[in-house]
């Protein structure tokens, strides 16, 4: 073979093949393995995006330890936010294109993000902000539309109305304290003491400190908790809501016992991200209405160390971890 056919076969096999993330068990970060696999193809009603940058959240900790909501069959490859370039389409196709900028999720199982090359429905893409990086992007998909329709969709609150807002400083917190200010609903955040000015300055009209004072002592009669938080937290808030009032949570199952006594509705939910959601969010966005709050940012070589971060094993900074991919 001559050198110009070694280096046509060696790039032929470059393009073929891309790193990626994938685990054959489930368990610890240790198991994760970055390792190439051949490129995918975009099936019926799919893209093939390739990468820029993609999004670390808690449910990849999940994914990765085998406590998913969803079937996960094995092997599998990580992640499920995304940023990056259209660069094939499959049949069906129609309302994005070779060329175009998007963000968004991979698919319902929340799976495939972690590599060069993501396949993702096309249903669960839109256009990225202009005004994000793809860092930036990449942060938003499944924390934003998780605030929203916890608001919107779920607890169905409208300008006026009031909201408690548990884990407000967190990823998806601080997107639902901003968008039921611009909705006009009024929020209460409960925070951590070294997060109240944070929360404050994202536009929350009252901030909790739990730390110095029980929520249910400052708050009475509010027409939604959204908890993002579980546990104790999650149990002591049907206290503050009116009678037929709503707590939606993000994390557990509630108590239908306690919601019966208090007389209020009480829903767990599965976010579903789709790309009308991410186009309104997208718009909020590039309004100045969205701010994101990128945390670290890693290569995606670095992914194990994220998982780290996920478990508690290393310091995690505040905001959403992201890893660059193909970003510049």
């Amino acid at each position: 073979m001559t050198a110009s056919g070694i280096a046509q076969g060696g790039q032929a096999r470059t393009q073929s093949t891309m790193m990626c993330w994938r685990m054959h068990e489930f368990g610890p970060p240790e198991i994760m393995k970055f390792e190439p696999v051949s490129r995918p193809e975009p099936g019926p009603g799919e893209v093939l995006v390739k990468v820029a940058a993609a999004g670390v959240g808690p449910w990849d900790g999940w994914i990765r330890a085998g406590k998913s909501a969803l079937p996960q069959p094995l092997p599998l490859t990580l992640g499920s936010d995304l940023s990056g370039q259209i660069v094939a389409v499959g049949p069906g196709v129609s309302k994005v294109r070779v060329g175009d900028q998007v963000y968004g999720v991979t698919n319902p199982r929340f799976i495939g993000a972690y590599a060069e090359y993501a396949v993702a429905s096309s249903d669960m893409v839109s256009s990225k902000p202009t005004s994000l990086t793809h860092v930036e992007a990449a942060s938003v998909p499944v924390i934003a539309v998780t605030a929203w329709q916890a608001l919107f969709d779920h607890a169905q609150l409208k300008a006026g109305q009031s909201v408690v807002i548990h884990g407000a400083a967190g990823n998806v917190g601080a997107y639902a304290v901003q968008l039921a200010r611009h909705a006009g609903v009024q929020t209460v955040a409960t925070v951590s003491t070294a997060d109240v000015s944070f929360v404050r300055n994202l536009g929350a009209n009252r901030v909790v400190d739990y730390r110095t004072q029980r929520f249910e002592k400052a708050v009475r009669d509010a027409d939604a908790v959204i908890d993002l938080v579980g546990g104790e937290t999650q149990s002591r808030s049907f206290q503050v809501l009116r009678r037929g009032g709503k707590l939606i949570s993000a994390v557990s199952r509630p108590d239908q016992n306690f919601a019966k006594h208090y007389g209020v509705e009480a829903t767990f939910f599965l976010v579903n991200v789709t790309s009308q959601y991410l186009t309104e969010i997208g718009r909020l966005v590039d309004g100045g209405e969205l701010r994101t709050n990128v945390g670290p940012v890693l290569a995606l070589a670095d992914a194990r160390e994220a998982h780290f971060m996920l478990d508690g094993a290393r310091p995690r900074p505040k905001g959403k971890i992201v890893l660059a991919v193909g970003a510049s």
